[in-house]
C-alpha cells in the first residue's frame, strides 16, 4: 500500500459519500404513500452525516497531497419506496466493507488518525444499515 492507493481508494469513497447524499435527498423527495413523512425525514436525517464523512475525506484526501474528486456515482434506478430502503441498505454495507479496507490501508501506512477516523465511520454507516433493515424487516411487500 502507498500514499498515492489511498488516495485514489479515498477519492473512490468521496464520490460514493457524494452520491450517498444526493440519494438521500433524491428519495426523500420521492418517498410516497402513508409513510411518507417518516421516510423522508429518514432520508433526510442521514444527510448531516454523510455529508461530514465528505467533508472529512476531502480534507483528508488534500493533507496527503491529493485533489479531492468530483465525481458522482450513478444512482439505483427506483421506483418505490422498497426499493429506494433497498438501495440506501446495500450502499450502507458497501461503505462499512470499503471503510474498513480503507482502515486497513491507512493502518499499514501508519496513519493512526485516519485509521480510528474511518472506523468510526464503519460504525456510523454499520448503524445507519441496522435501522434501514429495521424498516425493511416487516414492511409489506
Amino acid at each position: 500500500m502507498d500514499k498515492e492507493t489511498l488516495i485514489k481508494n479515498l477519492n473512490e469513497d468521496l464520490a460514493n459519500e457524494y452520491t450517498a447524499i444526493i440519494q438521500y435527498i433524491t428519495y426523500a423527495a420521492m418517498a410516497t404513500g402513508p409513510y411518507r413523512p417518516q421516510l423522508s425525514q429518514f432520508f433526510l436525517a442521514e444527510v448531516t452525516d454523510e455529508q461530514m464523512h465528505a467533508q472529512f475525506l476531502a480534507n483528508k484526501i488534500v493533507a496527503l497531497g491529493g485533489t479531492p474528486t468530483t465525481k458522482v456515482n450513478p444512482l439505483p434506478k427506483v421506483t418505490n419506496n422498497w426499493e429506494m430502503l433497498e438501495a440506501v441498505l446495500a450502499a450502507e454495507k458497501g461503505a462499512v466493507v470499503n471503510y474498513t479496507k480503507r482502515a486497513k490501508e491507512a493502518d499499514e501506512l501508519g496513519d493512526k488518525g485516519l485509521a480510528v477516523q474511518l472506523e468510526d465511520m464503519v460504525r456510523d454507516e454499520s448503524g445507519h444499515a441496522e435501522e434501514t433493515e429495521r424498516i425493511l424487516r416487516d414492511w409489506p411487500v
